[in-house]
């Protein structure tokens, strides 16, 4: 799907610094000061149009969120439901994930957000896949010890190869299902994103796991 661009969306964000930091390298070891409180810090890689990171911060305010989008014109539509409606606990960054080591100190982070990546289906684009070592060695350096990450696709192969990559990078396991929606009773806590509303609407799958990063 072609990105559309928004030509104000870099000046928007600009005029809101209060919610949206850009770059981000000089909060390095120090994100806790843009929040109201020093809190745990959670994070959302590709947080798209804001739906699920909005949702989490508004429902966990012991918890500190950031959501993290590549795309200045996607994270626009973000910022301005947060304009609209602010939270003492959500900030928005506007970074590359490839960058995340520069950005937060080594522990940092308690727990990172993977919704609906993109698959990069091509066999010589996988080094760009969200869930390949290069970033799980990123994820590494910035989680807490027995920091977490959880990942929800609607991508089978996605899913299977994100299964192998964390299996190999000996992480462990503390959740697999996949059907995420077959038993509403099983995940009540579950924030669904706009991807996945679209596709549980349409009987398509959601494949989940989440997995915990132990520092060797």
């Amino acid at each position: 799907m072609r990105l559309k661009k928004v030509p104000r969306a870099g000046e928007y964000i600009a005029s809101h610094p209060q919610f949206a930091v850009v770059g981000g390298s000089n909060l390095k070891g120090n994100w806790s000061s843009i929040f109201a409180r020093e809190q745990p810090i959670h994070i959302e890689i590709g947080m798209g149009k804001g739906g699920f990171i909005n949702e989490m911060a508004r429902l966990n305010p012991e918890i500190n969120f950031i959501g993290i989008e590549l795309y200045d014109s996607v994270l626009m539509r973000s910022l301005e439901k947060l304009v609209a409606t602010p939270l003492p606990n959500l900030r928005l960054l506007h970074a590359d994930a490839r960058n995340l080591c520069e950005i937060f100190a080594k522990s940092e982070i308690s727990k990172i957000y993977l919704n609906f990546s993109d698959p990069w289906p091509k066999t010589r684009h996988a080094k760009r896949r969200l869930t390949h070592k290069i970033f799980l060695d990123i994820y590494n350096e910035i989680l807490i010890p027995d920091g977490r990450l959880q990942f929800k696709t609607d991508n089978r192969l996605l899913f299977e190869y994100s299964i192998m990559s964390f299996n190999e990078y000996k992480t462990l396991f503390s959740d697999i299902t996949l059907d995420l929606h077959a038993d509403p009773e099983a995940y009540p806590s579950n924030v669904m994103t706009e991807y996945e509303t679209k596709f549980h609407k349409k009987g398509q799958p959601i494949y989940m796991l989440e997995t915990i990063f132990q520092k060797i």
